[in-house]
C-alpha cells in the first residue's frame, strides 16, 4: 500500500528560509507532506532552513514543483484544498478538515495569487485576529492550521 500522509501543506513562493524550516518541521510533527512551489526566496540546502527543521529535515516529506500547474498535476484536482488568506471571509473554525487535505500559503511578503482567489473563492480561509495585527508570521499560520485539521480529525486518540 503506497505511503499517503495525513495532510498536505503547499507554500507557495516561500521567501524566508527559517519559516520554511519551522515550516517542514511541523510537517513531520503531524505527517504532513510539504509541497514548495518555485521561486523560492532561497535555497533549499541554505544553513538556515537546515537550523530552523532541527535534525528532523531528514524525516521530512518535501515535494518542489516549478510552478501551480505542476503542483496540480503531480498532486490532484484542487478540490480539497483550502487557501488560507488574512483577506479571506471564513475562518479555520466554519472549515470541515478531513483526512488528505491540502492547506495552501502564500509568501511571506505577497500572499497567495489573486488568480487563485478568483478561481477557488469558496476555499479561502482566514485566521481570526485583532486590528491591531496586520499578519501572522507564516510558520505559525501554518501550525494553527495544521493542528486545527488535525484536532477535527481526532488524530489525538488512539487507534
Amino acid at each position: 500500500m503506497p505511503y499517503e500522509p495525513r495532510f498536505h501543506v503547499v507554500l507557495h513562493q516561500p521567501e524566508i528560509p527559517q519559516n520554511t524550516g519551522n515550516i517542514g518541521r511541523t510537517c513531520v510533527a503531524v505527517d504532513a507532506r510539504l509541497w514548495l512551489v518555485r521561486p523560492l526566496g532561497f535555497q533549499l540546502d541554505e544553513h538556515h532552513v537546515r537550523r530552523a527543521g532541527l535534525d528532523y529535515w531528514q524525516h521530512l516529506d518535501l515535494h518542489v514543483v516549478d510552478n501551480w500547474d505542476e503542483l496540480v498535476t503531480q498532486h490532484a484536482p484542487p478540490s480539497r484544498f483550502w487557501y488560507f488568506s488574512k483577506l479571506a471571509d471564513r475562518t479555520l473554525w466554519d472549515i470541515p478538515f478531513a483526512l488528505g487535505d491540502t492547506l495552501v500559503f502564500g509568501s511571506e511578503s505577497q500572499g497567495l495569487p489573486d488568480t487563485l482567489r478568483s478561481l477557488y473563492p469558496e476555499r479561502f480561509v482566514t485566521l481570526p485576529m485583532s486590528a491591531q495585527v496586520r499578519s501572522l508570521n507564516l510558520a505559525n499560520t501554518v501550525a494553527a492550521g495544521l493542528y486545527e485539521a488535525w484536532r477535527q480529525c481526532r488524530l489525538d486518540r488512539p487507534s
